[in-house]
């Protein structure tokens, strides 16, 4: 559930920003277009079950997770390459650090379910 309501988030404000404000910061707003798509794989992926949707969901949550450890320290690292806020900028601090313990939830749950 968690999954899908930060794909109507990050869905939305990164098709605002990428209509209304575009110009001022490209990458920021794609970045958070990414994770919104990224979001949606993994819902679909969840809700859809089997072997395969379960493994494909475990590469999202891994790949999710590295882009949320690259943007984050990239944000910190050189803060002028993103003037604004993406979902994932500073580990996800603009949505209380959800986005770095979203995947390894998900594949703690993932990994958890697998035995069950």
């Amino acid at each position: 559930m968690l999954y899908g309501v930060f794909t109507v988030a990050a869905a939305s404000r990164s098709v605002y920003q990428l209509i209304a404000q575009y110009q001022e910061a490209p990458l920021a707003y794609i970045l958070s277009a990414v994770s919104a798509v990224v979001y949606a794989f993994i819902t679909v992926s969840l809700v859809r079950g089997g072997e395969g949707a379960r493994k494909a969901a475990i590469v999202c949550c891994a790949l999710e997770l590295l882009g949320v450890l690259t943007v984050g320290t990239w944000t910190l690292a050189d803060p002028s390459a993103f003037p604004d806020q993406t979902v994932w900028s500073d580990y996800g601090m603009g949505y209380l650090f959800i986005p770095i313990f979203l995947p390894v939830t998900g594949l703690l749950w993932l990994r958890r379910s697998r035995r069950g």
